[in-house]
Order: C-alpha cells, then structure tokens, then sequence
C-alpha cells in the first residue's frame, strides 16, 4: 500500500471538510482508501470509479472487515462522502458523481446482506476473527503494546528500559532540512540585522540589551545565542550542537514560553523517541503538565515554537518527532554512551530478514514502507515465492506475517502460491488466496479448517497476552463455536494445547471455556502419548 497519497487524501479531506462544514468520518474514508491501494491498485484519488466502489463495498469489506450488517449504512454515507470531495475537488465529472451514486443506491441494501452472509467471508474473517478487528484492518500485523501512558518517564538505564531501533533520514534530505530549520533561518537574519545596525556584541560575546529590544524577530537572544555556537563545515554536526543547546542547557524559558517547561525538554523529546509513533496534543499536555507540576503551561505555544525549531511536526491534534530531531536525539544518546540502535532498511533483506524485521516491533508506518518498497523490487511471483518460502516451517506469527503480505498481491503471483497446495502448513492459507480470487482451487477439508484455526489463533497470543481482556472481548464477540473447540485437540499444530489454554483463560462463556479446558488437556495427553 502506498500510504503517502492516503495520508495526503486524507489531510485533504479533513480541511475540506472543516472548510465547508461537513461532518468526514475520515476513519471509514481511509479504509476505503487502504482497501482501494491494497487490492485494486488504486494511486491516486482520481482513480476512484464507481466499479471501485462495487469491487471494495460488496466483495473486500465483507471478506476483509468484521463488522454487523447495520454498519454497511455508515460505509455507505462515508463512500458518499468521499464521493462530494472527488467532486468538489475536480477528480471526478458531473456525470461521474452521479453514476457514482446511483451505484451507492444500488450496492448499500447489497452490502448489508454480504456483510450477513458467511459464504463471503474470507477466512480470516470466519475462522480467526478472535485475533480482533484492529488486526485483521491492518495491512500487515505488528507486534506492539498499546501506546503507553505518558505520565511516567520510562527508566534512563539502558539495561531497563533499551532505546528502540530508529529509521533515520537519508543524510542528504537531512542536510536540506537543516537549512529549512525556520529559527535557524531567523538566527542568520538577526546576526545580519545587527551587522546592518553596526553593533557589535557585548564583552562576552552576548547580544547587547538594546538590540535585543529593537530587534524585529521574536526571543533575539536565543536566536543570537544559536547563532553563536561552534560552527562545522558538517552541517549535521552544528545541528547536534544546536539539539543539544535547545534541550539541555539552560535556557530560561526561551525555547517554549516556559522556563520550567524548557528545563523538561529533554524528558519530553526521550518519551516521543521511545513512542516512535504521533502522541495526541492533549496526551502531551498532560504529560508536561505533571513534569513541571504546573497546569498553566501554554501547550500550544510550546508545540508551536517546538515546531519553529524543527524539533517537532503536527497533524491531525498529534505530534511526533522531526526526521531532524530523531537524529539530534540519537546523537545525544551516543553522547552519553548510550546504545541507540538504527533500524536496518528492510526493504534491502531477503524475505525471511523482512519477516524478523516486522516481529521486531517498528511502527505500522514505518513497516508499510519497507514492505510496499521490498515488493516494489520483485515480482508478485517472486515476492509470493520468498516469502511462503520462509514461512513453511515458521512459527505461527512470522507465518501469519508472511501469508499477510501475499495476500496484497494480485492474481500474478498464482503460479507461487499454487505451488504450496502441497505444504500441509501453507495449503488452507494458499486455498483461500486463490478462492478470494476467483481462481481454481480445491475445498478445504474439515481437518484443515481446523488446523488454520488453531494457526490464526496461534498468530493472535502475542496480542493475547498484552492485552487479554481486549482478546477476551473479541473472542466472546467472533471465536470459534463449541463444537470447533471441542475437535481443536485433534489438530497436529505445535501450538494447540497454547491456543486451547488460552481459550480456555479467555472466553467469557463458562461452557465454551471450560470445553476449551477440556481438549487442552486432551491436546496434552495426545502428545504424551505421541512422545512415548
């Protein structure tokens, strides 16, 4: 999936949205859109057409999304949405709107019934929907814990609390943003400014108190302070000494408004390195608040100088880390003798350093990119053979990972996935590929139904144990019936007496999780008896 054009549309259409009073359920909308790139090549909004919609509404969200069948009314109203921004933005015609809509008409009392009918279900769907429905939505799963809670700073010692693996920028687009760092741009007008005056610095170099009032640029002296730092022919080395000036020398409120809030910069910039993923404005708030015990921080003027000194970027009420800031931020911690490992590009591994990248944890975004450009590299054929290639044998997490990513590709990479009908791991996943895609395969059995069942379940305990009342929700929600549990000991899975365990501590219904119980104890006994 291409995510930029997404991230772009979607920007887009919250501002369009804002500017004409419209209420965007822009959630539903990116769906779409994900879908729209996932499976049916779409690049750009303009590629909409009222078949994309027939193709996403009635035959991908009722293989690809759980959801009840009053849902596909919100879906709808959501793809009409989108429909009035294409219009309005000049992406479709008249003539095109409105042929887009009477397909809407037709599909939204259609939709409702497929999202009913089983028989459109895709396995994941039918079979593993105990994983839940953030997981199935997403394009590949991730394992990683929930976004922490901001109001305890993780521990400094490197034994406690590592420091995550970090994608830095190409040293050539960071050298370009240095020099688009706007108070750095400010520095250089203010020592010029002070030139043209014919002033000259105090004793100590510092900038004189006159100046500083006439001045036409806002906190002259942390400008004249920055311009005064050891220079570098390196312009990524003066930009250390400039990371390490904003967060950790005494500043006296210059940097954010506030003198207690700059003495917490660097406790604040360590957080948003270790989340590597956007924290919500108010999450932040809240945090600075508590670190500086003083609820009358001016958040949004300190965000805003933040993001004057390149340290900070915003969209949609969340911040994150600059690709400048991760580097000064990582500098620092060499600095300090630190370990701050840098993530390997991914899409430079084979197939199996992919998979082990993905399970390391990196941000979903992150992970899209390198997964988007490794397959961009190869064809459908090739990338399918790799990967299910490194998934036979694989535990159920790396195989769920790489069955995951082929099942972006399109009917191209059959000759591959045909090819592990063979695979008794593999074979339901490659049956469901070629059936979700029109293409000749043979029923799965009901031994091999519930072998992919224990799989899914298996590829969903990570998740399982970080969160179990989440899990224990979905799976009251969509597990397995009664009496797929009951046969579930019967499988040759290495993970089933963990799965049966698992449902067994989880489902909700005393019944189901005490048959659970009962074949996990069977699953037991049939593989002492085996080992014996």
């Amino acid at each position: 999936m291409s995510i930029e054009w997404v991230n772009r549309a979607i920007d887009d259409l919250r501002a369009w949205g804002r500017a004409h009073e419209v209420d965007v359920d822009a959630d539903e909308i990116r769906l779409l859109c994900d879908y729209a790139s996932d499976y049916l090549n779409v690049t750009e909004l303009g590629e909409f057409t009222p078949a994309t919609f027939d193709e996403l509404l009635l035959s991908i969200y009722p293989r690809k999304v759980i959801a009840p069948p009053e849902s596909a009314q919100e879906t709808v109203a959501a793809s009409r949405t989108l429909v009035d921004f294409l219009l309005d933005l000049g992406e479709i015609s008249e003539d095109g709107a409105r042929e887009m809509r009477a397909t809407l008409a037709r599909i939204e009392p259609e939709m409702a019934t497929a999202l009913a009918d089983p028989a459109n279900f895709g396995m994941a769907k039918s079979l593993f929907s105990s994983i839940g429905p953030e997981s199935l939505e997403q394009a590949v799963a991730i394992p990683a814990g929930e976004l922490p809670e901001l109001g305890e700073a993780p521990c400094d010692c490197p034994a406690c609390a590592p420091l995550p693996a970090v994608r830095l920028a190409p040293r050539a687009e960071l050298e370009a943003a240095v020099e688009a760092v706007p108070i750095l741009a400010d520095a250089r007008r203010l020592r010029a400014w002070v030139a043209e005056r014919g002033s000259t610095p105090t004793a100590k170099g510092r900038l004189r108190a006159r100046d500083a009032a006439a001045a036409p640029l806002p906190y002259a002296g942390l400008l004249w302070d920055l311009g005064r730092l050891p220079g570098s022919d390196d312009p990524l080395e003066s930009w250390a000494r400039t990371v390490e000036f904003l967060l950790e020398k005494d500043t006296g409120g210059q940097v954010t408004g506030s003198a207690e809030l700059d003495e917490e910069l660097y406790d604040l910039f360590d957080m948003l390195y270790r989340l590597q993923t956007p924290a919500p404005v108010s999450v932040v708030a809240e945090y600075l608040q508590e670190l500086t015990e003083y609820s009358g921080v001016d958040v949004e003027t300190a965000l805003d100088r933040l993001a004057h000194c390149g340290l900070l970027g915003r969209a949609d009420d969340a911040v994150t880390l600059t690709p400048l800031a991760c580097y000064g931020m990582r500098r620092r911690y060499l600095a300090h003798g630190l370990d701050a490992p840098e993530a390997e590009d991914l899409a430079e591994a084979d197939a199996m350093g992919l998979i082990e990248g993905l399970l390391s944890g990196i941000p979903t975004e992150l992970a899209e990119e390198d997964i988007q450009r490794w397959l961009e590299r190869r064809s459908a054929a090739e990338a399918a053979a790799e990967l299910l290639s490194a998934a036979g044998g694989a535990p159920a997490v790396a195989r769920g990972i790489a069955v995951t990513i082929v099942d972006r590709l399109d009917s191209a990479a059959e000759s591959a996935v045909r090819a592990c009908l063979d695979d008794q791991e593999l074979r339901p996943h490659a049956i469901h590929w070629l059936t979700a895609r029109g293409l000749p395969a043979p029923p799965l059995t009901q031994e091999e139904l519930l072998w992919v069942s224990v799989d899914m379940l298996a590829l969903a305990m990570p998740a399982a144990e970080e969160d179990p009342e989440i899990f224990a929700e979905n799976i009251a929600a969509s597990g397995p019936p009664a009496h797929v549990i009951e046969e579930m000991w019967r499988v040759d899975h290495p993970d089933v007496v963990e799965v049966l365990e698992l449902l067994g501590r989880s489902i909700p219904d005393g019944t189901l999780a005490k048959a659970a119980r009962k074949a996990a104890f069977k699953a037991r006994s049939r593989a002492i008896g085996t080992s014996l």
